[in-house]
């Protein structure tokens, strides 16, 4: 907690709200001492000092904007750990901006018309929706209806569930299209023709697809989002569980359906549809092998709804 306050009175809040607990070994500085403790001689801040202040630090009071801004930039550039820290920072004032702009995430807590700049300097605003003025809800990115900010934790909720919303549609439609094409390749390469006619693919597209894509991105959220931990920045959008799902499930489609379409007329005692004329009408054959993929893509759909590595009957 960075604030103006005085020493006593800022310990005392950060103790009721839990900031500071008894017992805990960790530090409250005034401003003036927390620049001596990570200044040099020639009045520099050092990375090398602030990083043996900061992760014990809770409660910085008497505190300038700069000190606030410096104590950001100190934790995105801490050289403690391998990963960098992901900061965000909360501010109701013009002086919060440059802390605000800094951090990867700011909280710009927004009531009145002199918070508006730094509503827009902050990389997420929120400000309020009834005590709020008009100027701070026109800088906002996201305005709080009830003025709650635990309203905050709905709405991390909610982006948690479109960010895997998307992902589960990314899995099951790519999951499709590689089967879709090795199986018209293979087809074209080795009987001239694919197993899988236009019309059916469109069918597949516009149906399928088409319901999959509403099912899986209506998916209400849970209290379980919140559990996980969060993505990081630079996660790639299909993660390594997700590309065995899909190449897992994907050679499994193509083994059953390779096998049908070289060896099906025998097992069901019908006509081969490899010999037909080129372009004719899908053959009872081929549209076993068609009927086959769309059960599979059918059931690959509640795959699908899983992308974290959970249990599933149908994997």
């Amino acid at each position: 907690m960075v604030t103006g306050d005085n020493i006593n009175t800022a310990r005392s809040i950060a103790t009721s709200c839990g900031i500071l607990r008894p017992g805990e070994d960790f530090i409250a500085l005034e401003g003036k001492e927390f620049n001596a403790r990570i200044r040099n001689e020639k009045g520099e801040v050092t990375q090398e000092k602030l990083d043996t202040i900061w992760p014990k630090l809770r409660v910085l009071a008497r505190a300038q904007p700069s000190d606030k801004y410096t104590l950001v930039k100190g934790i995105i550039d801490s050289r403690i750990t391998d990963n960098r820290e992901v900061v965000a920072v909360t501010g109701d004032g013009t002086n919060d901006g440059p802390a605000l702009k800094k951090a990867d995430v700011g909280f710009a807590m927004g009531d009145g018309t002199n918070d508006g700049p730094a509503l827009k300097k902050a990389d997420v605003g929120f400000a309020m929706g009834i005590a709020g003025t008009d100027v701070a809800k026109e800088a906002s990115d996201i305005i709080l209806t009830d003025d709650n900010f635990t309203s905050i934790v709905k709405a991390v909720m909610w982006g948690r569930n479109v960010y895997d919303s998307i992902a589960k549609f990314l899995q099951f439609q790519l999951t499709v299209n590689v089967v879709a094409v090795v199986v018209a390749f293979v087809g074209a390469c080795a009987i001239q023709d694919t197993p899988l006619k236009a019309v059916q693919m469109l069918w597949v597209n516009l149906i399928m697809d088409t319901l999959a894509s509403l099912a899986l991105a209506t998916e209400m959220p849970t209290e379980d989002l919140l559990k996980r931990k969060p993505y990081g920045r630079t996660s790639p959008l299909i993660s390594r569980t997700m590309s065995k799902n899909i190449l897992g499930h994907a050679f499994y489609q193509l083994l059953i359906l390779f096998a049908l379409i070289f060896a099906g007329e025998r097992f069901f005692e019908i006509e081969s549809g490899r010999w037909a004329p080129l372009h004719s009408p899908p053959s009872e054959h081929f549209t076993i092998v068609f009927n086959t993929f769309v059960m599979m893509t059918l059931f690959n759909e509640i795959n699908a709804r899983k992308i974290h590595g959970e249990r599933n009957i149908f994997t």
